[in-house]
């Protein structure tokens, strides 16, 4: 039982040390119950899970940005309107003679309309290109964030199956060891074994009870992880009517099947390529300051000068209006090539990080991929273990009833079998597991 328990203790370790935060809400009574397939998980956590909401209000806050990039080019209007009041003039003294500059005591009122709008302004243009950019960044971020929880998703599920079917198999394995010694004890009673044989069956039978326990805990743990991508509250419990075994038939379906390898639709490489494109954009950006840049502005104003009351409506107003066209020719800004050279860099860096990625995905893709061929030709052998070891208990108790054989042959046959079945689910486990990574990296979209 040495290598059932280590596998067992393996599962409930991993789930633990994954899902310490949410222990205290286990004593959370339960108040509903979610039955559950594997496209429905996906579903509600799509819908629910916190991460997702973030990833679409990212997008909304893009688009917002991509609205005030365009509102640049539109016309600015402001109304001034002012009131100086003179104590006492500045005096100007040219020649021996002196001139006030001004009228102490006075009031000066001022109102003002001004509009400008550029007509020529590149930079704006440009970044209202990159802004476009910054919005498919945005979705496709949004996109990796889906695929990232329907990864996780999907495995906690796989992961969730798992432990039933281990708990399953533990509790068989209990209950024929607790049979064994009800016929080990019921021999001994009757003289026909020996002590030695009880003891044997019952030390069996009760080194069967802890892992029985530790994959119940499992099931709880794997629940609790599931519930938590989901986005659904401890106290509702979630049921799955499915097992490993179910999906057997396509462990072998897949078997020899190579798949779509093509690394086209992965979000990493797509974000690398979205932004590769952003700083072209960039570049080009910057290149406008070396552009002149040209626009015109509007202005009427009302003015009233060195009055001594304040009385505004006896103030003598006098309008005026101009209209300014404005042009700007940068001649030279050291910066602006600094800009140049350090944003061209980044471009290089980024072609070397791309190529990188690349390697990187396609050693991942056929890692996954060996992993699945391995796990499928596993099932198979592992199989034709598990009926090869029911087989061996079957004989092992016969001949353990008839007198012909030993209460050793009984409990190793018995482990051997309880050890078969838990390594059979396990490879169809770790061929789902590997298959669920492979359409992630694939940029796959189940959802």
């Amino acid at each position: 039982m040495g290598k059932i328990s280590k596998l067992i203790g393996k599962r409930v370790f991993l789930a633990m040390a994954s899902f310490m935060l949410v222990l205290p809400s286990m004593g959370q009574d339960v108040v509903g119950v979610l039955h559950l397939t594997l496209d429905e998980a996906i579903a509600i956590a799509l819908e629910e899970n916190p991460t997702i909401q973030i990833a679409d209000e990212e997008v909304a806050l893009k688009k917002v940005a991509d609205k005030e990039s365009w509102q640049n080019l539109l016309p600015e209007a402001s109304i001034s309107v002012g009131l100086d009041h003179t104590i006492k003039a500045a005096e100007m003294k040219l020649g021996g003679q002196s001139f006030k500059m001004g009228q102490d005591n006075s009031n000066t009122g001022s109102a003002g309309l001004s509009v400008s709008l550029p007509i020529f302004a590149p930079a704006v243009y440009k970044a209202m290109s990159i802004s476009k950019s910054d919005i498919n960044l945005a979705l496709e971020q949004s996109r990796a964030t889906r695929q990232d929880l329907v990864n996780q998703v999907t495995k906690a599920y796989y992961q969730l199956m798992l432990t039933q079917d281990t708990y399953e198999v533990m509790q068989a394995s209990y209950k024929l060891a607790e049979d064994n010694f009800n016929i080990a004890n019921a021999k001994y009673e009757q003289g026909t074994v020996s002590e030695f044989d009880k003891i044997s069956s019952e030390v069996q039978m009760r080194s069967t009870k802890p892992a029985v326990v530790s994959a119940a805990n499992a099931i709880v743990l794997s629940k609790l992880q599931l519930k938590v991508l989901m986005g659904v509250t401890e106290n509702v419990d979630v049921v799955i009517k499915d097992s490993l075994a179910a999906y057997e038939s396509e462990v072998f379906a897949n078997e020899l099947t190579a798949g779509n390898e093509s690394l086209e639709n992965n979000t990493t490489l797509k974000q690398l390529n979205i932004n590769e494109k952003m700083l072209e954009q960039n570049i080009k950006l910057l290149r406008t300051n070396f552009l002149p840049t040209l626009g015109v502005s509007f202005s009427y104003n009302y003015q009233s000068l060195y009055n001594k009351s304040w009385n505004l409506f006896d103030y003598a107003w006098a309008n005026s209006s101009s209209l300014m066209f404005n042009l700007s020719i940068p001649i030279y800004r050291a910066g602006n090539f600094t800009k140049m050279k350090s944003a061209r860099i980044e471009l290089l860096k980024l072609d070397l990080n791309k190529t990188n990625t690349k390697r990187n995905l396609n050693m991942m893709v056929k890692s996954y991929r060996n992993n699945m061929m391995a796990s499928s030709e596993q099932v198979s052998s592992n199989k034709e273990n598990v009926f090869q070891a029911e087989k061996a208990v079957q004989i092992a108790g016969k001949r353990y009833e008839v007198g012909k054989g030993t209460v050793l042959e009984l409990n190793s046959s018995q482990v051997s079998l309880t050890e078969a079945q838990l390594v059979y689910n396990q490879s169809i486990y770790d061929y789902l597991v590997a298959k669920a990574d492979l359409n992630q990296v694939l940029g796959a979209d189940n959802y």
